[in-house]
């Protein structure tokens, strides 16, 4: 069923194919979660941070999936270091944060899986607006994904008969005003964001801001409304959010889904890639509410 939805909105069969065992491999990062240790696992990811238990599930099923899978020529995992190589016949070569959040996992908060799918072998000089299909799922209450294959944004649910299509076209135009304000502790260090963020609760802007980028962007997309900020800062510069894992991805469809992104200058789907751990500064959500943070954020 999902398959020949996928094929109706233009998607090739191989990216189908592709798709559908992503599904499977999100069902069963989604079953371990439910009884999963919140303790670290005693290892770090390739950027030197700790790794729980979870991270560790996630991304050994994640690569799994994908070293297997006969459409895939390379993938890239948040947590690992460097390309993988997987069918020397591949087509597409895929980047994913297999637990986004994962610091909100003892608390039990809402975590997620980000997915940037790409039709070559070397994404160095390309954009991000390349990819060929991006997505997210949330663990919550719900295991749902948003999902794009360049034909705007569906939403589905996994059940116990596997994953049902409950939204076909989102769309992020207006509405209640939401705002979500990451880096907060850039405010010490700019006054352009201080200045900002007291501007959106001055207003009487909604705070809707759990520190997790999954669950945050996924508000905007459930409201029709919102905006996420991510800004750098003297002390970082392009913050620490990165392109390939992360805003590369919810930029696709975020702007798929009538949306913008930006890095403050321009578009996150027309940044160069120049590295596979890339950082980025990152406002996303309505477009009116973008165009007015980048004319803000100086």
């Amino acid at each position: 069923m999902i398959y020949d939805f996928l094929i109706q909105k233009g998607s090739s069969p191989a990216l189908a194919e592709l798709l559908v065992e992503l599904g499977r491999a999100i069902e069963e990062i989604s079953k371990s979660i439910l009884g999963a240790s919140t303790l670290k696992a005693g290892s770090k990811n390739a950027y030197g941070e700790e790794q729980i238990a979870m991270d560790v599930k996630a991304d050994e099923i994640m690569n799994r999936t994908l070293s297997t899978n006969p459409y895939v020529v390379t993938y890239c995992s948040e947590e690992q270091d460097g390309l993988q190589p997987a069918s020397i016949d591949g087509q597409f070569s895929v980047f994913h944060d297999p637990l986004d959040g994962s610091s909100l996992f003892d608390v039990n908060f809402s975590v997620g899986t980000i997915v940037g799918i790409y039709p070559v072998a070397d994404v160095l000089g390309h954009t991000p607006r390349e990819q060929v299909a991006a997505l997210y799922a949330v663990y919550g209450p719900r295991t749902t994904v948003m999902l794009s294959v360049g034909k705007g944004v569906q939403e589905f649910l996994l059940t116990e008969e596997g994953w049902v299509l409950v939204t076909e076209e989102v769309a992020v135009t207006a509405g209640k005003k939401y705002f979500a304000p990451g880096n907060l502790r850039a405010t010490a260090e700019r006054e352009d964001y201080f200045n900002l963020v007291a501007s959106f609760i001055k207003e009487k802007y909604t705070l809707r801001y759990s520190g997790g980028m999954v669950p945050d962007i996924n508000h905007i997309f459930k409201k029709g409304s919102g905006i996420f900020m991510y800004p750098g800062m003297p002390s970082a510069p392009d913050g620490k959010l990165r392109l390939m894992y992360e805003c590369g991805p919810m930029a696709f469809l975020m702007e798929q889904a009538g949306g913008a992104s930006s890095n403050g200058k321009s578009s996150i789907l027309d940044l160069q890639i120049s590295s596979l751990t890339q950082k980025t500064p990152v406002y996303l959500g309505v477009k009116e509410e973008v165009e007015k943070v980048c004319a803000a954020v100086l």
